[in-house]
């Protein structure tokens, strides 16, 4: 009898188990976070300036939720990054469904968004109200990301919880790896949403040009 099991229920255990996944120990597997970064305008500043205001305003009355930390801070900033353009494919809350023929399993689950151009997955995002750890979503999003239908492709994603913002990269060519970015954290003295945009229109580039 085939078992279907919950992506939010997995384990990192699980996956490396599953799909013999593995954490990257080269510091130059996931560079894209940190090099070559697109400078950001004086508008986009402001931009990010207000979204961190606004957050920073709501979340001292009382801890966001989940479609909160979509509309306040997540929605404004695919917007200054130009996910909304002709370019991509935005989808929100995509079923993904992986079968296990060794372990008659099936895994589901559900991305809260997901960004597409030509059936590559550039971007996947895994919000959790404020008051969860952002890391807590790491093993669902790399189970997201390893159902990408084109695995040759390299697969970048993001976590955040409206706070803190933490992107990952999947390779899959040989043996599934991953490596995940430094946590930006929204609450620091310098908006650290700058660096996340830059990220973000890196990423977006990759796949643009």
């Amino acid at each position: 009898m085939v078992k279907t099991l919950q992506a939010k229920n997995l384990s990192l255990y699980d996956l490396e188990k599953k799909f013999n996944l593995t954490l990257a120990e080269d510091e130059q597997f996931f560079t894209e976070w940190r090099e070559d970064l697109p400078a950001i305008t004086d508008s986009q500043k402001q931009a990010l300036d207000r979204i961190k205001a606004n957050y920073l305003n709501l979340n001292r009355r009382r801890p966001m939720l989940e479609d909160m930390v979509k509309m306040v801070v997540l929605s404004p900033l695919l917007d200054l990054a130009d996910f909304y353009n002709q370019d991509f494919d935005i989808q929100t809350e995509a079923e993904v469904e992986i079968f296990l023929e060794d372990e008659d399993e099936i895994i589901k689950g559900y991305i809260d968004v997901l960004t597409l151009k030509d059936d590559l997955w550039i971007l996947v995002i895994e919000s959790k109200r404020t008051q969860v750890d952002v890391m807590s979503a790491l093993s669902q999003l790399l189970f997201y990301m390893l159902n990408n239908p084109n695995p040759v492709q390299e697969t970048f994603g993001l976590m955040t919880n409206g706070r803190e913002f933490v992107f990952i990269k999947l390779t899959q060519q040989e043996t599934p790896k991953y490596a995940y970015s430094k946590a930006f954290d929204i609450q620091t003295r310098e908006n650290e949403l700058y660096s996340v945009l830059s990220i973000l229109k890196r990423l977006g580039s990759r796949v643009s040009r």
